[in-house]
């Protein structure tokens, strides 16, 4: 028997996390840490002043001021903060922005409008979720 192969054209805007939490340059990463704990996310877009991306905070980057004694000191992102993080847009295909994240080594993508301004967030997170209820449709 013959089955025709069905493409399933999801795209970030499916999955992304909206909407998205952003800071300053300025803000101090203790804020930033705190903003992460209370929204439950891995990560922080930081924008400059007219909103465009310049940078992301993660676990990791927190973990890092942790280790080397830099929490408590009132360090401001931009001091931390991954500078021109890798992106994709709302319209991007999921599968080429979890190729993206694997190629790259990350588990969160900042989604961007074509002016560069946060608009979601793409998380390994997001991509699990949706695989995982893809995997209970398919075996009941």
């Amino acid at each position: 028997m013959f089955f025709k192969r069905r493409k399933i054209p999801l795209r970030v805007s499916d999955l992304m996390s909206v909407p998205p939490i952003i800071a300053s340059e300025d803000t101090p990463i203790e804020k930033i840490a705190k903003n992460m704990w209370d929204n439950r996310v891995g990560s922080v877009m930081i924008t400059d002043s007219e909103g465009v991306l310049v940078g992301i905070v993660t676990e990791r980057d927190i973990l890092y001021s942790v280790a080397n004694n830099k929490v408590g000191k009132g360090l401001p992102a931009y001091m931390v903060m991954t500078e021109n993080p890798v992106t994709v847009t709302p319209d991007t295909l999921l599968i080429n922005a979890i190729d993206k994240m694997r190629k790259v080594n990350v588990r969160h993508l900042p989604v961007v409008n074509n002016e560069n301004k946060p608009v979601g967030m793409l998380s390994l997170r997001d991509v699990t979720d949706v695989l995982l209820t893809l995997f209970h449709l398919i075996h009941g």
